[in-house]
């Protein structure tokens, strides 16, 4: 578990960095991107491993029909998360789409798993998602909502959201980890 927490501490330190240390932050110039960098890559490696090796410790049994609402919220996480990068309608949908994507990916795991090792990893990162975008706006409390673009694009978002769904589910599998229900 202590590999799982050191992940997460290196996951938020590499991005909080910029914002609760802007002046060495900005001393630092281009190294503090690559040192940026290699907290956040280093955390998320943590995270695997020590999620992976994680002892199984339950802390609550997750009702079997929070798996289809899991995929429902997994869905919706992977579009909003989409909407960041699109150039169609929904184009500035959202501030923080990638973050408030964060926090759907997180609250629907949180739905569906019950042990200790899923509620810290989870948890903290619905915890990191939220601080972050409270961080942003408290250092750029403007923001320029960019224009729309066009419908079609909002279409191709659509395509590459199920596509993505696949992928990620596929992903699972592979892992050993079926996200639909067992019966």
């Amino acid at each position: 578990m202590l590999i799982l927490i050191l992940g997460l501490l290196l996951w938020a330190g590499g991005h909080y960095y910029k914002r609760i240390l802007p002046a060495i932050h900005e001393q630092m110039g281009q190294k503090a991107k690559g040192l940026s960098t290699l907290l956040i890559v280093l955390g998320l490696a943590l995270m695997i491993v020590g999620y992976r090796n994680a002892a199984f410790i339950n802390v609550w049994y997750p009702p079997a029909w929070t798996v289809h609402l899991n995929n429902l919220l997994m869905l919706v996480a992977v579009f909003v998360f989409g909407t960041a990068h699109t150039k169609g309608r929904l184009r500035g949908w959202t501030r923080h789409p990638m973050l408030i994507s964060v926090k759907i990916w997180a609250v629907a795991h949180l739905l569906v798993n019950g042990d200790l090792a899923s509620i810290i990893l989870f948890g903290g990162m619905l915890l990191w998602a939220g601080l972050q975008v409270m961080l942003i706006n408290r250092a750029e409390p403007e923001w320029e909502r960019p224009e729309k673009g066009s419908a079609k694009k909002d279409i191709l978002l659509v395509v590459i959201t199920l596509v993505a769904f696949g992928v990620i589910t596929g992903i699972h599998m592979a892992l050993g980890v079926s996200p639909f229900p067992q019966g």
